[in-house]
């Protein structure tokens, strides 16, 4: 059904495949995704692999189930953000075959089209959970400023991102959310079909970064490592905001009162939770170290290493 690359397959065949792949699985929201339905919330949106809610001994059961209903609103408007900033870059990137193959320039408007699709789909969930869930939540993160921040950095960190961005998406979605039976049906498919369309994103991402590192020199090579540090750190400081926020806002509708040193763990396991989700397992899945380590020399994996050390403790 997805999209698989054959070894030996020509960068001109991958992005022909990405087209046929793309016409082929093609969705709409309504009628394929939500199909008049709500979450429900007797179940989860997140699995315990991702949400860390069975770290938290001393919640019950419903407790544990709400704190994944949070994490996955948050998920979800998270994920919106990000695709503000890939749909922008990906829309750039396909200046470079204007002129060009014709069939790349067609997968990457076909990938812009569909980030754009997943950006109203987000936003249409966020609807649904705002009128459900108990009031007081908040998105604090701009997403046009974030994809202000994001796209003044260097092509090669931006693309970086956006496929470590892509790939932990595919492993989110593989490892953990597919073999969770006890999630939302709802929220289970939204990550089906999101998935089956990023799984042709990131071949896509890998060929544009491949391109843009082939065009850059040595110089500015380097200092496109320092801009994916920097964007690293940049993603972690909204994990800070966010996680904070979320577990305050569980702390406060939980049903009951917490002592300080639940919220303490509360708060911590909220900020875990979201590195994992969104740098650990994004930085530790094979294919990117794979990609990064073709692209960089040992001294600049060691700078960017060291910069991560403390999250990924």
């Amino acid at each position: 059904m997805l999209m698989q690359v054959r070894p030996g397959s020509t960068p001109a065949q991958r992005y022909a495949k990405a087209v046929e792949v793309s016409k082929r699985i093609r969705w709409d929201l309504e009628r394929d995704v939500i199909r008049g339905r709500s979450f429900d919330y007797a179940q989860k949106f997140l699995p315990d692999a991702l949400s860390f809610a069975d770290r938290l001994d001393f919640l019950s059961a419903d407790e544990r189930r709400f704190l994944s209903q949070v994490e996955g609103r948050s998920y979800v408007n998270i994920f919106g953000l990000a695709e503000r900033f890939i749909g922008a870059k990906i829309l750039e990137q396909s200046r470079e075959h204007w002129l060009g193959d014709q069939v790349a320039l067609e997968a990457l408007v076909r990938f812009t089209d569909e980030e754009l699709k997943h950006q109203a789909m987000f936003r249409r969930l966020e609807k649904m959970m705002d009128a459900d869930m108990p009031a007081g939540y908040r998105f604090l993160p701009d997403p046009d400023a974030v994809a202000r921040d994001v796209l003044s950095k260097s092509t090669w960190s931006v693309l970086a991102l956006t496929a470590m961005i892509e790939l932990f998406t595919q492993a989110h979605y593989r490892a953990s959310i597919d073999p969770d039976p006890a999630l939302s049906p709802l929220f289970k498919d939204v990550f089906l079909y999101h998935w089956r369309e990023e799984s042709q994103h990131a071949i896509l991402d890998e060929l544009e970064w491949q391109n843009e590192d082939a065009r850059i020199d040595d110089a500015a090579r380097d200092a496109a490592v320092d801009d994916l540090i920097a964007l690293a750190g940049a993603v972690d400081g909204i994990l800070q905001t966010q996680s904070a926020a979320d577990a305050g806002y569980f702390v406060a509708n939980r049903g009951r009162a917490s002592t300080a040193d639940e919220a303490h763990a509360i708060a911590a396991t909220f900020l875990a939770a979201y590195r994992h989700q969104y740098i650990v397992t994004g930085v530790t899945e094979p294919r990117f170290a794979e990609l990064l380590t073709s692209m960089t020399t040992e001294d600049q994996r060691a700078r960017i290493g060291a910069a991560l050390g403390p999250i990924l403790a």
